[in-house]
């Protein structure tokens, strides 16, 4: 597995080694062991989602605040994301800022968004499966999110705004300026 930092540092991208022949291929999608190593601190994830979406369905920005805080290790095992990790963290330097990468079920890319960040994704073919682990139980009390819309982020989602397909709660979300309900930069989440 290869880790790599975006230029948001905390977010990594996960590479891992495909090994494929004529018979298909086999990938190992997690270690905890290199994780930890590479973040130096442990993650332990408790709970795994799925989704099946057709090609324009946009889910966020999503995040919960504490005490149900949570790290989202994500990845399309078939079809095509962009996949989109905000800093909503007051006072860090790239508050505000995102990254954004396409994950697939043919690139098996992987993004680790760690507790702080606001997540969220557009499909972009048909059919297209999405699963993530998460490190806290979700929590509907403590669920938030941002307007994947919000013009001061400069997301570009790729598909024009009139394919996109969201939630009733996704097309009213406040804007990142218009929420208290953000992190504070250099508290530690994970205690």
């Amino acid at each position: 597995m290869n880790f790599i930092r975006t230029a948001i540092p905390d977010v990594i991208i996960i590479e891992p080694s495909i090994h494929g022949d004529s018979r298909g291929y086999f990938v190992e999608t997690f270690r905890a062991d290199k994780l930890e190593e590479f973040l130096g601190y442990k993650i332990d994830f408790c709970q795994d989602n799925e989704s099946k979406s057709k090609k324009g369905v946009l889910r966020g920005l999503h995040y919960q605040l504490p005490p149900f805080t949570q790290t989202k290790l994500v990845r399309a095992i078939s079809g095509r994301v962009l996949d989109v990790a905000v800093d909503i963290r007051k006072n860090s330097p790239t508050f505000g800022q995102h990254v954004a990468i396409e994950l697939s079920g043919e690139n098996k890319k992987q993004l680790l968004i760690p507790r702080g960040f606001a997540h969220g994704f557009v499909v972009l073919e048909d059919d297209t499966v999405f699963a993530y682990k998460v490190d806290n139980y979700y929590s509907p009390e403590c669920d938030r999110g941002i307007a994947f819309d919000d013009e001061n982020l400069h997301i570009e989602w790729i598909l024009k705004k009139e394919e996109l397909h969201l939630s009733l709660k996704d097309t009213k979300q406040p804007k990142l300026y218009e929420t208290d309900a953000l992190f504070e930069f250099g508290v530690d989440y994970y205690v």
